[in-house]
Order: structure tokens, then sequence, then C-alpha cells
């Protein structure tokens, strides 16, 4: 029998369930995610650092764990939140069980929670600190005041610069980390193309100083307007015109250096089945996202075009650039839990790059 854990939310709700993965009390903002496959790349997502994921789904880990998934070498997630925590996989690929792997990693999971009402509270409220505890304090009100004095964390110096190369392909296109998952690494070299991965703090001159044929913006988590120094060095990237691609943090990274603004959403939008527009020609994509801050349409240069538009909610998914070889997207069009209905964006990426037009 697994023993008690409590998940308690900043507006002072309380969830009681039972504990699985590590053992310990974890704090972070909790967020969730709609996604019904794919459970081992969110785990492994950088672009959740920091946070305590909610899986909408009601049985996580059917299928097991199997590293062959990982977007990055270990959970970057504080905490995990489910419904029902299989223990009994089947699947002829799982390596061990989901609660292994979360002991293993020293993540804290709760499970035997109402995943429904509290997704449900998070839309209505929007996203909140919380936190995972094995028993609930004395001085609750003391523990509601310090998740609500929780300050906004620049995660981004916490994922990149793991997962670097020493060597340096001639006229590489390099990929500023600001926590890449492995699927856009894959993507990129299939596609027969050479890629340098370069922290997200290095210099714009140095990445220069490698003759780069084009440069991948990559994903990431937390707000973006608290990159400083990486919206700099996109600017300077930028006014040499070389061919640039950006995703998630990316995207909106590339757009702040152009001038534009962002902003917090309610509870953003993180799974699998988020529907956008081709403001092109209307096909309409449906995309797996994982983002809490969206671009402030309204403040994009006159030299960006939107490019995609979510259709549920109208925010901007795309950008295109008119005046250089550039373009973002919000999505992931590298999902390897799918969808891939947009995985032609790289095809478009290395036209751009062999001098096709943008």
């Amino acid at each position: 029998m697994r023993e008690k854990a409590y998940l308690v939310l900043q507006n002072g709700r309380v969830f009681e369930g039972r504990r699985f993965g590590a053992v310990g009390d974890v704090y972070g903002e909790a967020v969730f995610t709609t996604a019904m496959t794919g459970y081992v790349e969110t785990l492994t997502d950088p672009s959740y650092h920091g946070q305590l994921v909610v899986q909408t789904f009601p049985l996580i880990g059917n299928v097991g764990v199997m590293e062959e998934d990982f977007e990055s070498e270990y959970p970057q997630l504080s905490g995990y939140i489910v419904r029902e925590a299989c223990d009994v996989p089947s699947n002829f690929r799982c390596q061990k069980t989901l609660d292994q792997y979360l002991k293993e990693s020293g993540v804290v999971g709760i499970c035997g929670v109402d995943t429904r009402a509290i997704t449900r509270l998070l839309r209505s409220s929007g996203v909140m600190q919380a936190c995972i505890l094995s028993k609930l304090p004395e001085d609750m009100d003391a523990l509601l005041q310090k998740l609500a004095d929780t300050p906004a964390l620049n995660s981004v110096p916490e994922v990149t610069g793991l997962r670097l190369k020493e060597e340096t392909p001639e006229n590489p296109v390099v990929m500023m980390d600001f926590g890449y998952k492995e699927s856009i690494l894959s993507c990129l070299e299939s596609r027969g193309l050479a890629v340098k991965v370069v922290p997200a703090d290095m210099d714009a001159e140095k990445i220069l100083a490698m003759n780069p044929r084009a440069v991948m913006l990559s994903n990431g988590p937390g707000d973006p307007a608290l990159n400083i120094k990486p919206i700099q060095t996109i600017r300077t990237l930028m006014d040499k015109k070389l061919p640039m691609f950006g995703i998630c943090l990316g995207h909106q990274l590339m757009a702040l250096a152009m001038g534009a603004s962002s902003s917090k959403m309610k509870f953003g939008h993180r799974g699998e089945n988020q529907p956008v527009i081709d403001q092109r020609d209307g096909r309409l994509f449906i995309t797996s996202q994982n983002h809490g801050y969206a671009l402030d349409i309204d403040s994009l240069p006159a030299c960006a075009k939107p490019l995609f538009i979510n259709a549920n909610d109208h925010t901007l998914e795309g950008v295109i650039y008119t005046d250089r070889p550039a373009f973002s997207v919000q999505f992931h069009p590298e999902a390897s839990g799918g969808p891939r209905d947009t995985a032609f964006l790289f095809d478009d990426f290395l036209k751009l790059i062999q001098g096709g037009k943008n």
C-alpha cells in the first residue's frame, strides 16, 4: 500500500492521494497537459523544468519507460501528478516501470487524486504555485503565503549546455540550446544537416566565428522576457540575415529580438491536440504544444507576419519575416509522441538553407 501524500495548491485546495516515485516534498508551478500519449517525452521535456505536471489522461505508465523515447537525459519536471499509476506495464520495448524510473531519477509523484477536478480548477483560476507534501503543515496559512511569494524562475540557465558535443562541423547549423528536445536534433540531422549545439548564453561573435549556414532556436522553459542576453545575441544574428528557424521558446525569443512583446497565458497550451490555421492557405493542422507564454500579436514589427493562428483562442502560433530568411512556430513540429502534421516545416527550413524562397 502506498503512503499518503498531499497536493496543496496556492489557493488553499488540498488533494489527498498516494505517493509514488521518489520520497520528498517538492514545490513548483502546477500545470496540466492533455496529451494522451507520450508521457515519457513529457517527463524528459526540458520545457517542463520546475513544474508540477498534471496528466489529464487517467492512466499513466501503461507502456512503461523506454530510453529510446527520451527528449533529454533525465526528467526535467519537479513533480508528477496522475490519476492512476500503472505498476504492470505491457509493451515489448518496456525497460522499467514508471514508479522505478521516477525513484531512480529523484522525481516525486502523487497518484490517486482527482486530476479532472484539478484541471478544471487550473482552467478556471489559472496555473498557480503548488507543492506535494508527505504531511500537511500545522500552519497552513504560512505555507500558502510561501507559495504566493514564489518568484518567477528563469529556468533556461538550468537546462542549457547539458548535452553539448566538442566537435564543430564545417559550416554547421548552429542550434542555440534553451533546453532542446532530442527530436529537434534528430529532425535536422535526418535531413543531412550537420548541427552544432551551443549554450544559450554564447556570444554572437563566437557563433558567427563558426561560419554557420543557419541558426536553429530551440524550445525551452519559462518567461521569454527573462532571457536578456540571448535576445541580444539573436538580434545580432538576425541582422546578419542568416536562415533561422525558431520553435516554442525560440519562436518567442526571435520575435522579442525584433521588438515584439510577450505575456503570460491563463493556463497555457500543453498537449497534443492544439489546432492551428495556416494563414497562407487556410489549412488546419493539429499540433503538440507546451508553453505558458504567448506573443502579443499586435506588437509584431512591420516585417513580421502571422504564419499560424490558434483555432481555439486565436493566439499567435507562428511568424514569418518578410525581410529576411527567418520564421518560427509556437508548436512542436518535431513531436515524437505525435501528431506530426507539421514536420514539413523542417523541409521548409532546409529549402531556406539551400537558397529557396522564404
